[in-house]
C-alpha cells in the first residue's frame, strides 16, 4: 500500500482541507498520514469560527517520524497560515519526499484578491515553497501573486496561460497546473505544463451553475491521489476534474442541499470506478 502525508488545517464542520483530503486519498487505496496545522470550529465560510494554532506541534511530530524512520510515497501541502508553517512545509518536503514526489497547493487567494490574513510578502514567501515542490496547482489569482504580476481576471487567452505556466516552472517546480481555466464560454477546466518533457495538458467540462466552498481542495486531493496511484499527469487531471464535477452534480440534485460543501462522500464509488478504468 502506498503511503502519503498531507499538511494542512482541519475544520470540525465544513468540507475542505483535511476533512476532504484524508477521506478522499484514503478511499483511493492510499494510507494517508496527516499533519494538522490548526483546528477550526468550522471552515471560514462561517462567521465567528474558533481557531487554534498547532504550529508548535508540527516540528515534534516530524522529529518523532524521523526517529521511527517513516517513509512516504508523496507529500502534499494545502492551506498554510503563516511564514513559519511555510518553512516547516519545506522541511517536511526535504525530509520525507527525497525518493518520492511533492505537491504544493498554494491556497492563499481567489477572484483577484489574497485571503484576508495574507499580504504580498506572504505570497512571495509561498513562492519559495513552490520552488521546493515537484508539482504546484495554483489558480490564476494565486499564480499572479506568486509571480508578482497583475491579475488579469477573465481577460486572457491560451498563449497567456502557457506563458504563465512556463513562468511558474521557473520558480523551481517541475510541473505547474493552473486550475479554473476557461478558454471557451461555458467550459471550465485545468491546464498543465511539464517542463521536463515540454508537454502541455488540458481538460475541460461544462461549467456548472453553482460554486461551493472546498472544491479546490477536493480537486487537489484527488489529483494528488491519482498521481500517487501512478495514473500520470494527463489522466490524473481528468480523474480529479471529473470527480469534482460529479460531486457538484450529486449535490445539486439534492432538494435542500447544504451550501457549505459538496457531497463528495456519495461520489466516492464513482471515484473508485475512475481509478479502476
Amino acid at each position: 500500500m502506498k503511503q502519503i502525508v498531507t499538511m494542512q488545517d482541519i475544520s470540525c464542520v465544513g468540507k475542505c482541507s483535511l476533512t476532504v483530503a484524508l477521506p478522499i486519498v484514503s478511499a483511493m487505496g492510499i494510507e494517508t498520514s496527516v499533519i494538522p496545522t490548526a483546528v477550526l470550529s468550522t471552515h471560514t465560510m462561517f462567521q465567528g469560527f474558533t481557531f487554534h494554532d498547532l504550529t508548535m506541534e508540527v516540528k515534534p511530530i516530524m522529529e518523532h517520524w524521523k526517529k521511527e524512520k517513516f517513509h512516504f510515497d508523496g507529500v502534499y501541502t494545502g492551506f498554510l497560515g503563516s511564514f513559519e508553517q511555510v518553512e516547516l512545509a519545506k522541511e517536511l518536503i526535504h525530509t520525507f519526499s527525497k525518493d518520492s514526489f511533492s505537491l504544493v497547493d498554494p491556497c492563499m487567494a481567489d477572484n483577484g484578491s489574497l485571503y484576508p490574513s495574507f499580504d504580498t510578502a506572504f505570497a512571495s514567501h509561498m513562492a519559495t515553497l513552490c520552488k521546493e515542490a515537484d508539482i504546484i496547482c495554483p489558480n490564476l489569482t494565486e499564480a499572479a501573486f506568486l509571480l508578482g504580476e497583475e491579475y488579469r481576471g477573465n481577460n486572457y487567452d491560451e498563449s497567456f496561460v502557457q506563458e504563465t505556466l512556463k513562468k511558474l516552472c521557473t520558480l523551481g517546480c517541475k510541473v505547474a497546473v493552473l486550475t479554473g481555466i476557461s478558454l471557451e464560454e461555458g467550459k471550465l477546466g485545468v491546464y498543465a505544463y511539464d517542463s521536463r518533457s515540454d508537454e502541455w495538458f488540458q481538460y475541460y467540462r461544462d461549467e456548472l451553475p453553482e460554486k461551493f466552498h472546498g472544491t479546490g481542495d477536493i480537486w487537489a486531493s484527488t489529483f494528488f491521489g491519482a498521481l500517487t496511484s501512478e495514473k500520470g499527469i494527463e489522466r490524473s487531471l481528468q480523474i480529479a476534474t471529473d470527480y469534482v464535477v460529479e460531486c457538484i452534480r450529486i449535490t445539486l440534485e439534492e432538494e435542500n442541499h447544504i451550501t457549505y460543501g459538496v457531497n463528495f462522500e456519495k461520489a466516492i464509488p464513482y471515484l473508485v470506478r475512475l481509478l479502476n478504468e
